[in-house]
């Protein structure tokens, strides 16, 4: 894919980010009715999109700092949702998973988050919703690509770092 870049381009990142932030905003003010933090959201999600991870994937693929992944992690053990054990070939990493307490708790979630979204598409004329869904797969797709692509960069980055230490 090349990037050009015009005024529709630079109209269409700004629209984005804009749909970004009201969509996170939206989803804040949601998840916080079920005790649960945006963070919190995001680490039993994807927990249950991946099943069982090391703690250091888990932050790498949410690409949250340590920090904020130990705090929620550790409070959704002490809540019960997730179970944390030791890892089959090395015991010093940390594994996490969904406790049958955070499956539910991620079904609940789910179920709020899209009937929002439902409500959302509600709004927009019925002809439309089709040309949304297409446009959603589209920019979900060429997301994954840059992320994919971004990833390849700073692994070869890191690479020739290795590679030119004394």
């Amino acid at each position: 894919m090349v990037a050009t870049s015009n005024y529709k381009d630079s109209e269409a990142g700004a629209l984005l980010r804009e749909v970004a932030r009201l969509h996170v905003r939206a989803q804040r003010e949601l998840v916080q009715c079920c005790d649960t933090t945006v963070a919190q959201c995001h680490i039993l999600t994807e927990l249950q999109r991946t099943g069982p991870l090391p703690i250091t994937e888990l932050g790498r693929r949410l690409a949250l700092h340590k920090g904020w992944i130990s705090r929620g992690v550790a409070s959704l053990v002490d809540e019960g949702l997730l179970t944390r054990s030791s890892g089959q070939e090395d015991g010093r990493v940390v594994v996490v998973a969904l406790s049958a307490s955070g499956a539910r708790r991620v079904q609940e979630l789910n179920r709020r988050l899209d009937a929002q979204v439902g409500r959302v598409l509600t709004r927009i004329p019925s002809p439309e919703r089709r040309q949304v869904a297409s446009a959603l797969r589209l920019l979900r797709d060429a997301l994954h690509e840059e992320l994919a692509s971004a990833a390849g960069v700073a692994a070869g980055r890191t690479r020739s770092l290795r590679r030119s230490k004394p």
